[in-house]
């Protein structure tokens, strides 16, 4: 129960909740001793930097285990601000809904990334400058290889270089009568937009990984 008392504190970070149809797990972790079945009810508690996008996020996620069969709650229905901020609280008000899961999702960050690639480009004229061997050898080899000389065109080295945003995401599924986590993974999304766009995908794989797992009872 001890590890549930503390999740107040990933509230009272400042983030941005963020995904997309872009978004890949980069790595998943499960407790093969779970006994608890396929858990029926599930809060969502999502951690955003400001009110509307962290009420639609939970909203759009819980709508998505509905969808499924889950009864999915938003944790601003169950779970008010003041509560957030406290560890009893808080507490108190997840083991009230009655669920037996919460899932807690928290961005670790987001980072600007440049990437560069290289290209061979042709340039416009002949590698060598002639129109090939010459009519010496057996009529000539022609305009060259490629048509653009000898050897056809000369290919220089052309670089592109790209920015783009990664955020990665922590997503963990916790047993609300124990407190300890069952089930948790990282995701990175790139270049995500806004919480209505991005979520529901974003909903949709982590809810494929439970489904997968066997961690919630689904109707589909």
């Amino acid at each position: 129960m001890q590890k549930l008392l503390s999740l107040f504190s990933l509230l009272a970070v400042s983030v941005v909740l963020t995904a997309c149809q872009s978004t890949s797990i980069q790595s998943a972790w499960f407790d093969p001793n779970f006994k608890g079945g396929p858990m029926k009810k599930i809060d969502v508690v999502m951690v955003g930097t400001n009110l509307p996008n962290r009420r639609a996020a939970e909203d759009i996620f819980a709508q998505k285990l509905r969808d499924v069969g889950v009864d999915g709650v938003a944790g601003w229905t169950v779970i008010s601000d003041e509560a957030r901020a406290a560890q009893q609280p808080f507490t108190d008000a997840v083991t009230r809904t009655g669920a037996q899961g919460l899932l807690v999702v928290r961005l670790l960050g987001v980072d600007t990334r440049t990437q560069v690639t290289t290209t061979m480009v042709p340039t416009t004229g002949p590698m060598w400058g002639g129109p090939g061997w010459g009519p010496g050898w057996g009529g000539g080899w022609g305009g060259g290889w490629g048509g653009g000389g000898a050897f056809g065109p000369a290919m220089v080295p052309m670089q592109e270089v790209s920015q783009y945003d990664l955020a990665t995401v922590e997503t963990t599924l916790f047993e609300v009568a124990t407190g300890r986590p069952v089930w948790s993974a990282n995701t990175q999304t790139i270049n995500p937009s806004n919480v209505q766009r991005e979520v529901p995908g974003f909903a949709d794989l982590i809810i494929a990984q439970l489904k997968a797992r066997g961690l919630i009872a689904t109707a589909k």
